[in-house]
């Protein structure tokens, strides 16, 4: 089982959600960068995201506030959304396939909830059953990145046992975090959406690729 971050590591996107994120905050708290968000909020569920955006930035704000910004930001995104034209990464629907031929499943997991994840896989035409096996997102646990609670529900959907078997992929240092902590056999980084290779190696990923189809040299 290989377990796939999706904006950023095999949907291109624009880094909408995040641009989205850092407006909704921006206009309560201007001093916050895009690249803050970044670095602080990337590959996690969204209100955690915000939360850990402005406790980096060491801007505390009251609880009512925070679900306010958090009320913005899915307000804004389904206008984002609205218009969005999203591709996959290079080479991404090639390695699904190759995957899925070789009877190894794919997983889709993200910090995203249900209804933002799905209308990203919707633009795509992505089917479940056809690129991908199984789709995690936040909704499904009560436990979000960096606890592997989104990997270990896969497993236990897939009937896979043995998280030494397991891949985890991603563009952010939460998901290499994550598949540690699931104890997957490898935790590989892509340099394509959030999070640079100098970061990424901050996390001590098994590897980190320019291309997510190199994936397939680890088999």
């Amino acid at each position: 089982m290989v377990v796939f971050d999706i904006a950023g590591t095999t949907v291109d996107e624009g880094n909408v959600v995040y641009r989205t994120l850092h407006k909704a905050i921006e206009k309560v708290c201007p001093s916050v960068s895009f690249e803050d968000v970044l670095k602080l909020g990337a590959g996690k569920e969204k209100l955690q995201a915000i939360r850990e955006t402005l406790s980096g930035s060491n801007i505390s704000l009251n609880e009512a506030t925070i679900q306010e910004i958090f009320k913005d930001f899915l307000g804004l995104l389904d206008i984002a959304y609205a218009n969005l034209i999203v591709v996959p990464t290079n080479n991404t629907e090639r390695l699904f396939n190759e995957l899925r031929t070789k009877d190894i499943k794919v997983v889709l997991n993200t910090g995203y909830n249900t209804v933002t994840a799905i209308s990203l896989l919707n633009k795509l035409n992505w089917v479940k059953g056809v690129q991908y096996d199984l789709l995690v997102t936040s909704s499904d646990v009560s436990n979000n990145r960096p606890m592997p609670d989104m990997i270990l529900y896969a497993m236990d959907k897939l009937n896979i046992t043995d998280t030494s078997t397991v891949i985890k992929v991603g563009d952010s240092t939460i998901d290499i975090e994550e598949g540690r902590n699931a104890g997957c056999k490898y935790n590989i980084g892509v340099t394509t959406g959030a999070h640079t290779k100098a970061q990424l190696e901050k996390a001590n990923p098994d590897y980190i690729f320019d291309n997510i189809y190199d994936l397939v040299s680890v088999l």
